[in-house]
């Protein structure tokens, strides 16, 4: 692809591995068969729904600090280019690169099938998280509200319940995040990793602005809401001088915690982000691509639970030396709550009362 593709951080499509045959097709056949001035492939994104028969997923990686995650949408087109979620867009049939921007699949059902889990003997009430693969936020919920009825089911049961963000969109429903807060039933987590309008648009080009993430963390936080900074990830030579800067600005705005992951290109990722990497900023590209695999063994990836998601080396240990310095610097004596999970055992089982 010789001109890039606006809007969307992935420049190319990849193979989905778990295809044995390709469609390829010759250029001289999509100038014969396509019209002057008319692209062989939309780059609109597409809204396709889906039916799925459970909602609630278990999380397994002993390195992700949840045990179970919500998603409203597979696929995201916020398009952030490293999105170690991309290569799940494979499952469902779709490549990692464009595909996982242009294909959204939308689940319409998810309140339901999420009561039904809370209405469940067996659950116990340990808090979900929404948007532990894709953001639930993303530009597609404001007009489908999917997320927003979601919560309405989580308020309703006063269940614990975790946000994962990085759009502004979060503060359409500040009515009834304020309403779960009362019951400290709510932690949200705002995706930062930095201050760099224009960094953001390179690494995250249909995400919400930075200042309006920053503000989203500003009023969360004066409404009584927990608000964790997710400096993630953090990219070396790209982002990585950042770090305190990030966590000195997000303290003054109220965040009570962050938490850091340093970038690793799992699966396909690698080559979407070396892609990515030569044709945006094919002046540092090199630099970037041998500090992430010096993070990683020589690699670009690391599957190594414990080891992944903070690398190791001397790259790596800088990075988490800058976040200690800045969570003693401008965070000490704050920290996330611990969610409240009685009131919905109460309501699941009024016997509890009585304990």
């Amino acid at each position: 692809m010789s001109q890039p593709i606006k809007g969307r951080g992935a420049q190319r499509k990849v193979h989905n591995r778990f295809f044995e045959l390709e469609h390829e097709f010759r250029a001289d056949f999509l100038n014969y068969c396509t019209q002057e001035g008319e692209e062989h492939e939309s780059n609109q994104t597409r809204y396709i729904e889906v039916f799925p028969k459970t909602f609630v997923n278990k999380v397994v990686s002993p390195d992700v600090r949840m045990e179970f995650s919500a998603n409203p949408y597979q696929g995201c087109e916020h398009g952030c280019v490293y999105c170690y979620a991309r290569n799940s867009h494979e499952y469902w049939g779709y490549g990692a690169g464009v595909d996982f921007e242009r294909n959204i699949l939308i689940k319409r059902d998810a309140p339901k099938l999420l009561e039904q889990t809370l209405q469940k003997k067996s659950w116990k009430g340990n808090t979900i998280v929404f948007s532990g693969n894709t953001d639930c936020y993303q530009p597609v919920e404001r007009k489908l509200k999917i997320t927003r009825a979601c919560l309405e089911v989580m308020l309703k049961w006063k269940h614990p319940t975790g946000i994962i963000t990085k759009n502004s969109l979060i503060l359409r429903d500040l009515d009834i995040l304020m309403e779960m807060a009362k019951f400290n039933t709510i932690a949200v987590n705002v995706s930062i990793n930095t201050l760099s309008e224009k960094t953001r648009r390179l690494l995250e080009p249909r995400t919400a602005s930075i200042k309006q993430r920053l503000k989203t963390v500003e009023i969360l936080s004066e409404k009584g809401i927990p608000v964790n900074v997710m400096i993630a990830p953090v990219i070396p030579s790209l982002n990585s001088h950042e770090v305190l800067p990030i966590i000195k600005k997000v303290s003054q705005l109220g965040a009570v915690s962050v938490a850091h992951t340093v970038v690793r290109l799992n699966g396909q990722i690698a080559l979407l982000f070396e892609d990515w990497a030569r044709k945006t900023i094919p002046h540092r590209a090199d630099r970037i691509l041998n500090q992430i695999a010096q993070c990683h063994g020589g690699n670009l990836n690391d599957s190594n639970w414990g080891r992944r998601m903070r690398g190791e080396g001397t790259i790596a240990k800088q990075i988490s030396d800058s976040v200690k310095l800045g969570k003693k610097k401008y965070l000490t004596g704050r920290g996330m709550p611990q969610l409240d999970k009685t009131h919905y055992l109460q309501l699941k089982d009024p016997q509890m009362r009585l304990f």
